[in-house]
């Protein structure tokens, strides 16, 4: 079966210091997508309790290995992953 390799979904943010010159630069923070009670969505912070209460979690700004299956499943989950987010091994 193919595996692929699936990136979370980021947003931009910024600025990404105190000084003036730092409001010209903008960092990515990667989106942790979990999936509870069957449903996919989108976790912006979350603490080590949280992580035990959910089904699956993909910490955002890491890349993590997922099936054919899993792929098409967090597609069509609705959380704005694209096939952009995966690349096949």
């Amino acid at each position: 079966m193919t595996e692929y390799i699936f990136e979370t979904p980021v947003v931009r943010e910024g600025p990404s210091g105190g000084h003036r010159l730092f409001e010209f630069y903008k960092l990515n923070v990667g989106i942790s997508i979990v999936r509870d009670a069957g449903t996919y969505r989108q976790v912006r912070y979350l603490t080590d309790e949280d992580l035990r209460s959910y089904q699956e979690v993909y910490l955002g700004g890491n890349k993590h290995v997922v099936s054919a299956t899993t792929r098409a499943a967090l597609i069509a989950g609705g959380v704005d992953v694209t096939a952009d987010n995966f690349t096949a091994l």
